[in-house]
């Protein structure tokens, strides 16, 4: 695998726990697993996503999460009970010099019935390292991977990478086999993938069929397969899942809890914080000024006790209350312009999605915040996939967006480097400040944990202090059960829903 650059700049990850509490992802390791001798002739799980496939289930996107939510992929390594990285498709591992590090396979098969070879394992991150856009887990990072023998993966990087095992946890560095890769850019993930349930049929955003893979590593799966619907409305699922259409439904709206009975609801805290993020680049928010006195106008108190009735913290930062290290390392936000008042010309485009049915209503507070203020604000509102190439682009002076800052890489800096540098591949505020990639790049180059966390707060401080983003709350996720399921994986990065052990 040669050597590939990419423009954006990722931080490498911590090898120590970051967030308490985070639960075991490892294939083999579900709680309730039937393990290698569990029957395995369960029923089929009915289960519905709040999120339709976006990109066609590449696993270099959007669509990683919902391949490895529903057990469909996996990577060398995962994330464990305290957030370090765990064994997955790679069994152990070792350092090799500063640069280089070797990967010792386990024994396991893909979905369309080849080997886990060293060579297989080398060329699927071969094509992860040249897709375009990177990975959110190698922008930014030169490796090269080779077969050492029959079960030995060496892979180097350009610079020392003391956190490369924990970077191979990310979902989108899912391994798959040679039958994944065709002409161009498509990966199809149908039938090539390594996880406890192969995809057989997609209907495009609509469903997907998925049968138990019976030679997974990690054992049967005791569910024989699932159905998945990609429900974007939220009272939908929750009404699928009242009247036994559904046997889970992921993002309950906060609006529909109190419908489920007691037992069929699990609310888990999440590192998701729910921010409005202004253009810093162009249209009305370009000018600091109208950016402090936007932030200015908005009561960020009445999001978590009224739009989420408890399900949720008032937005404190970039990193909420989940990340528990992070409330005693905050300081105060640094190099804020002074508020302007709005004119009469100040109207803005403010937008949001739907998929998470609190969003509206969460644009909606804002919109009256805002136009109290003097702005006048026109509110946009469709489904996440018609909107992301637009948010990305800058067309909207104004979004809210739910962004779950340690879904990608479990390490507090890369969604700073991802989401407010000048380069970042996500960075829908639009924001270019050389303060805040300098803040940022001094993060990426700390390995000690604590130094880290500091040198992230700075960061913190920097973004806070440049209006681009408002925190507005901290959410926890309620999820919905049915009675009879047993061994939902409820996951505060998000990664994970159905394993081995899951089953009615």
């Amino acid at each position: 695998m040669r050597f590939h650059r990419h423009p954006r700049l990722l931080a490498p990850f911590l090898l120590v726990p970051l967030l308490a509490g985070c639960f075991a992802s490892g294939g083999g390791d579900d709680s309730g697993s039937g393990g290698k001798d569990g029957d395995g002739d369960g029923a089929r799980l009915r289960v519905a996503l709040a999120f339709p496939p976006a990109e066609n289930l590449s696993p270099y996107g959007a669509d990683a999460t919902l391949l490895s939510r529903l057990g469909v992929t996996e990577g060398l390594t995962a994330l464990d009970a305290n957030g370090s990285a765990a064994p997955a498709l790679a069994e152990s591992w070792r350092r090799d010099g500063e640069k280089t590090w070797e990967f010792t396979l386990r024994d396991a098969t893909f979905q369309d019935g080849g080997e886990v070879t060293p060579a297989a394992v080398a060329e699927s991150l071969a094509h992860a390292t040249d897709a375009e856009p990177a990975p959110a887990a190698l922008a930014g990072v030169d490796l090269r991977a080779e077969a050492s023998g029959d079960r030995v993966v060496r892979i180097t990087t350009a610079e020392p990478d003391p956190v490369l095992p924990l970077r191979l946890s990310s979902p989108s560095l899912a391994i798959l086999s040679k039958g994944a890769y065709g002409k161009g850019s498509r990966v199809d993930p149908v039938g090539h993938a390594t996880g406890p349930f192969e995809l057989t049929d997609v209907n495009g955003a609509t469903s997907a069929s998925l049968d138990r893979f019976d030679d997974y590593w990690g054992g049967r799966a005791q569910a024989s397969g699932i159905d998945a619907r990609f429900i974007a409305d939220g009272t939908a699922r929750t009404n699928a899942l009242r009247t036994g259409e559904l046997d889970i439904a992921e993002a309950v709206p906060v609006a529909q809890a109190a419908s489920l009975d007691e037992k069929t609801r699990r609310d888990t805290a999440t590192t998701r914080t729910t921010s409005l993020l202004l253009n810093a680049s162009s249209g009305t928010f370009k000018d600091a000024g109208l950016r402090a006195a936007a932030r200015a106008a908005l009561d960020t108190s009445v999001f978590a006790k009224d739009v989420y009735e408890g399900y949720g913290d008032p937005g404190a930062g970039v990193y909420g209350p989940a990340v528990t290290w992070a409330e005693g390392k905050r300081t105060a936000p640094v190099g804020r312009a002074a508020a302007k008042k709005p004119g009469d010309g100040d109207t803005i485009t403010l937008a949001t999605y739907d998929n998470r049915p609190e969003l509206p209503e969460v644009a909606q507070v804002v919109k009256q915040q805002l136009e109290k203020a003097g702005f006048t604000v026109k509110l946009t509102v469709r489904e996440y996939s018609r909107l992301e190439g637009d948010a990305l682009d800058g067309k909207f002076d104004a979004f809210v967006l739910a962004r779950n800052t340690l879904l990608d890489t479990g390490d507090p800096v890369a969604v700073l480097a991802s989401d407010y540098t000048c380069d970042g591949g996500f960075n829908i505020a639009q924001l270019c400040d050389k303060d805040v990639d300098r803040a940022v790049a001094d993060s990426e180059k700390i390995a000690d944990t604590a130094k880290r966390q500091d040198a992230a707060m700075a960061a913190e401080a920097r973004i806070l202090g440049s209006d681009a983003v408002v925190p507005l709350v901290h959410q926890r996720i309620i999820t919905g059960v049915a009675d009879s399921v047993q061994g939902v994986i409820l996951d505060p990065y998000e990664r994970t829903l159905v394993g081995t052990g899951t089953r009615r």
